[in-house]
């Protein structure tokens, strides 16, 4: 069982942003940039397009709205999305307020944020969602 399975089963807290039958949104603890958020499949595959066309296709469709929230909270000239998957062998998507390529450079140090820094970044995508 990945980390993100248990972060969906309930057995890891997390700051989630989305739910549905089929995936989950959450706040990536060590963000490159406040707001970036990470997109899984409740369904448990190792690698990004190993996933079915249903999943990978509904995965799109299930993270435009939280990219729109996300352009709407951070001063940014859009939502990138990046798929790495090296981190955790569990497909997922990362959703990053951009306002260049670079600010996609998982080489860079990733930011230190306090709970409450997590909590009012979670509220205010999920307040942008209602």
């Amino acid at each position: 069982m990945t980390i993100f399975s248990k972060i969906i089963a309930g057995e890891i807290p997390c700051y989630k942003i989305a739910e549905n039958e089929q995936f989950f949104a959450f706040l990536d603890i060590f963000p490159l940039v406040k707001g970036h958020v990470l997109v899984i499949p409740k369904v448990e595959v190792d690698h990004f397009f190993d996933l079915s066309p249903e999943i990978l296709s509904g995965m799109l469709v299930f993270a435009q709205p939280i990219a729109k929230a996300i352009e709407k909270v951070f001063p940014c000239n859009r939502c990138g999305i990046s798929v790495v998957g090296l981190e955790v062998p569990h497909a997922h998507m990362h959703l990053i307020p951009i306002n260049s390529a670079d600010d996609l450079n998982f080489t860079r140090a990733k930011l230190q944020l306090s709970k409450e820094e997590l909590s009012q970044v979670q509220e205010a995508i999920v307040e942008q969602l209602s």
